[in-house]
């Protein structure tokens, strides 16, 4: 059974404990920030991820018949790589999302510039495109496979 004050609104006592200063949420916009420029610079960084890529003729001769299991290795290779980018990728403006919305609720969003305001939007958009097209591929492997690995 939920306390009372969450079946409708918070109460008075619970909202001044969701409250944050200023001055925290400054702290924390810099350490998001400081993470994101990590990031960035890290091999984790979605570019650099995706550009470690390998050509399919680098397991085998090119022949899938003569050794398919190098075939199959590609293709796991290609499947995680791709997974491994969208991660990335989605982890990256998760994290350029939270630095916005931190600023957001330090400023008010209506205080903030329409760039950044405009930014937000599409970051959302991006990764609901991002997990979209992921939940596609699982339904789309769930149908072949009869929802088994």
């Amino acid at each position: 059974m939920l306390p009372i004050d969450m079946t409708g609104g918070a109460s008075a006592a619970t909202a001044a404990n969701l409250e944050a200063s200023g001055e925290a949420l400054a702290t924390f916009l810099k350490r998001v920030d400081a993470v994101l420029r990590d990031l960035e610079g890290s091999a984790g960084n979605p570019k650099r991820v995706g550009a470690q890529t390998i050509k399919p003729g680098s397991l085998n001769s090119g022949a899938t018949a003569a050794f398919p299991e190098a075939h199959g290795l590609y293709l796991q290779y290609s499947r995680v790589h791709e997974e491994l980018t969208s991660l990335s990728r989605t982890l990256h403006l998760q994290i350029e999302g939270i630095a916005i919305a931190v600023l957001g609720a330090h400023r008010g969003f209506d205080n903030l510039e329409d760039d950044q305001r405009r930014r937000f939007a599409e970051i959302q958009t991006e990764i609901r495109q991002i997990q979209d097209a992921r939940d596609d591929v699982q339904r789309t492997n769930d149908a072949k496979t009869g929802g088994k690995l």
